[in-house]
């Protein structure tokens, strides 16, 4: 698995997550499915992802968009 699908799949699962938790613990945790897609859209403009960096970290290989 390439650096590029590790970070797209762990941003589908920390939204999905976020849902849940809005829909079955607090409407609050809403913020937190904002927070995501912030994350999302600025790391689209300037490449910069914390989560991409944990995960370089841990060893798994750069793909494309993430060098």
């Amino acid at each position: 698995m390439s650096l590029d699908r590790a970070v797209l799949a762990f941003a589908g699962v920390m939204v999905l997550l976020s849902v849940l938790l809005t829909a079955f613990v607090h409407p609050l945790f809403v913020w937190f499915t904002v927070f995501i897609g912030l994350n999302l859209l600025q790391s689209a403009f300037t490449g910069f992802c914390p989560a991409a960096m944990i995960f370089k970290k841990l060893g798994i290989k750069e793909g494309c968009a993430f060098q």
